[in-house]
């Protein structure tokens, strides 16, 4: 079994598939791993980590995927990525599909098994392979300290000998793994906290947390949760009713953060321009769904736009943006997951097809899309 880990091809990836230690458990269940040069650099993992760890080092893309069996990526594979790839070979990574068919369309036609890692399904014997949470996780600790950085005073109060410095009042949009996190970590930098989320779970965590939880509690709210856990589109009536309190509540903040995604749909506009407007000046907005179209308007995706006197934080890749703890993660959800696929004893790959974990992420399958939620675009 040979396995490839590429350096990642599209322009702002830092991350890496894979670390020297998720090496050493490849190799242990016996394949050969090539990894090309320079691959880890972006996420403080050089070459030489790598061949300690018992890979070889391949000098370019086309020597690494020479006869790979199992290719682990962090982005969708490119069209000359696929050039280079053996007909069914597996590739595992997040795959991006939602309106990219055509991207999905070229992965079958290339002949590779597609397995698309944001598609796992979110229950416990998956859970250490759930990159969603693992990547989202690190983009609600970077979104506060992204927007600490851009605001101009302390984040703590300070008593001094020279007067009181009040905390910085943090709100956070979206409760879900980023913005738990998000809370955590403005709530250690010594801000006071508020948060707001559609689902009725989300009161009780971010209570928890040490945060003021931010909504309108009637009816609709208490039933606006999907039976994955995930957020369900809320009514126009209920949106403008959540929109006033909102913004009486956004006028009062310093750094607000917006995480709020629903999987396969644009990013819900949470804030307006009349909000932004309203906010102090000097403070700061971080909109972690800017990739999607974001949460705010006026966000720029890769920029940091100053609209009136408010920053609005648009980067793009925010995991990426702490690269080697994201990398580190990210790895370990695909070594777990490429174990399932593995039959030990005979140190082969035996795909169980049957598997809910494999029919959940299966994107491409003997050439043709096979995933039912892509199929039909596909044809």
């Amino acid at each position: 079994m040979k396995l490839a880990v590429p350096r990642e091809s599209e322009a702002g990836e830092t991350r890496v598939a894979a670390t020297p230690d998720t090496v050493k458990r490849f190799v242990s269940l016996g394949f050969e791993v090539s990894v090309e040069t320079g691959a880890g650099t972006l996420s403080r993992v050089v070459d030489a980590d790598y061949q300690a760890a018992g890979a070889t080092i391949a000098k370019d893309a086309r020597a690494t995927f020479e006869g790979a069996d199992l290719v682990l990526k962090v982005r969708r594979p490119s069209a000359a990525e696929l050039g280079l790839m053996k007909k069914g070979a597996i590739v595992i990574a997040t795959m991006d599909p939602y309106g990219h068919d055509d991207a999905v369309k070229a992965m079958a036609e290339a002949g590779i098994s597609a397995f698309a890692m944001e598609f796992m399904p979110r229950i416990t014997r998956a859970q250490v392979m759930d990159v969603l949470s693992s990547q989202a996780n690190l983009a609600g600790y970077q979104a506060v300290i992204d927007g600490a950085a851009e605001y101009d005073r302390a984040m703590p109060m300070m008593m001094t000998a020279a007067g009181t410095v009040p905390a910085a009042r943090v709100f956070v949009m979206g409760a879900g793994v980023a913005g738990l996190q998000a809370i955590a970590t403005a709530r250690r930098l010594g801000a006071v906290v508020s948060a707001t989320d559609v689902r009725p779970a989300a009161k009780e965590q971010v209570e928890s947390l040490g945060a003021k939880f931010v909504a309108v509690e009637d009816d609709e709210f208490r039933q606006a949760e999907t039976a994955g856990g995930y957020a369900k589109e809320m009514s126009d009536e209920y949106k403008k009713k959540q929109a006033e309190l909102v913004a009486s509540h956004i006028a009062k903040q310093d750094i607000v953060v917006t995480t709020a995604l629903i999987p396969g749909r644009p990013a819900p506009r949470l804030i307006t321009k009349e909000m932004v407007a309203s906010m102090k000046p000097g403070s700061v907005i971080v909109d972690l769904a800017v990739e999607r179209g974001g949460n705010v308007e006026g966000a720029v995706p890769g920029k940091v736009a100053q609209v009136g006197e408010v920053k609005i934080v648009g980067h793009l890749n925010v995991p990426g943006r702490i690269a080697a703890s994201a990398s580190a993660l990210y790895a370990k959800n695909l070594v777990a997951f490429a174990e399932t696929l593995v039959d030990k004893e005979a140190k082969a790959i035996a795909v169980n097809w049957e598997d809910e974990l494999v029919k959940a992420t299966v994107l491409t399958r003997d050439g043709k899309v096979v995933h039912p939620a892509f199929a039909p675009a596909a044809g």
